[in-house]
């Protein structure tokens, strides 16, 4: 019974991934059928699809009590996303960051990371013993993730090359009964998938003494993080600069706006204080990234500017591990 639940671990997140992929593809099919623009697709069914990975764990691990992974989760996700993401994308190809994901996307991601502190440090702030991020703290991120999506779709406007359009050669147009199919699949999936992930996560932690934010903001983490991992590296591979860097930054304000902010308006989330060092992290990746942008070639991420990122995660990585 102790390995088939960390076999589901694993297992879970093959289903979220992929109950992503068939959700997305069935959604699309049916707004292209009634011809929704590629550019609404974009914005909405694959933005949406991409990150429901940790949508959906968070929301298990907050209906569950299990905030640590909750939050742990969100926190982990954006800074394996700048730091091992980004990182590794840089080392394949040198990125150049357009002027609007400096100058507002990327403040906007450290922005979305010190309103997580504040909500959450009501002890410090203001001497509320009780420490947690509250249904109107979700909301606030749940208001801020509404400005941010009237400014996404603004910008897609304006550019017709924005990173978050898809071709429309790249959606499949599936029969009515097949796109339902695949809609059912994927929900189906991602419920299932996100419920074996926190409970063998509960598991592992509780079996190895190991606390759960710990799991959260490794294992499962990386694991929710594998879709944006394999879009910016396979961008990165194609030479798609835009794609590989707004996939990743759009993903961390998503993260903390959207999937933090529904998770805490469905169940309070309970806060441990030392996620604060994690939280300081996701800022200085922020940071590093705004400043790197300024390093050397301008507005370019270089080979060893990706290389200092990923053995920042490294060396990230191995603080938690020996922190437990």
């Amino acid at each position: 019974m102790e390995i088939l639940k960390i076999v589901l671990l694993f297992v879970g997140f093959g289903l979220l991934i992929k109950g992503a992929d068939w959700l997305v593809a069935g959604a699309a099919s049916i707004a292209k059928r009634y011809n929704v623009p590629n550019i609404v697709i974009g914005l909405t069914i694959v933005a949406f699809g991409t990150s429901t990975p940790e949508l959906i764990v968070s929301l298990f691990a907050s209906m569950n009590g299990s905030t640590d992974i909750a939050i742990g989760n969100v926190i982990g996700s954006n800074s394996c996303n700048i730091l091992l993401i980004l990182g590794i994308s840089s080392i394949i190809y040198p990125l150049s960051v357009k002027s609007n994901t400096v100058w507002k996307e990327i403040p906007l991601s450290l922005l979305a990371a010190v309103l997580v502190w504040v909500l959450a440090n009501d002890m410090i702030l203001d001497g509320n013993p009780r420490v947690e991020i509250t249904r109107s703290d979700g909301l606030v991120l749940l208001g801020f993730f509404a400005i941010f999506m009237y400014y996404t779709f603004d910008i897609a406007k304006a550019d017709a090359n924005n990173p978050t359009t898809i071709e429309s050669d790249e959606i499949k147009i599936l029969s009515l009964f097949w796109s339902i199919i695949f809609i059912i699949l994927g929900l189906t999936s991602l419920v299932v998938g996100g419920n074996w992930i926190v409970e063998g996560a509960v598991y592992i932690a509780k079996s190895f003494g190991l606390s759960e934010a710990l799991i959260g903001l490794t294992i499962v983490a990386i694991g929710t993080s594998l879709p944006e991992m394999a879009t910016s590296v396979m961008a990165a591979l194609k030479k798609q600069d835009d794609i590989a860097i707004g996939n990743v930054v759009g993903s961390n304000i998503f993260n903390v706006f959207f999937i933090l902010g529904t998770s805490a308006t469905v169940s309070p989330l309970k806060f441990d204080p030392k996620v604060n060092t994690d939280i300081y992290v996701t800022m200085a990746a922020s940071l590093f990234l705004f400043i790197f942008c300024f390093s050397g070639k301008k507005h370019q991420l270089e080979r060893w500017e990706g290389s200092l990122m990923f053995l920042g995660y490294v060396s990230y990585t191995a603080f938690l591990i020996m922190r437990g």
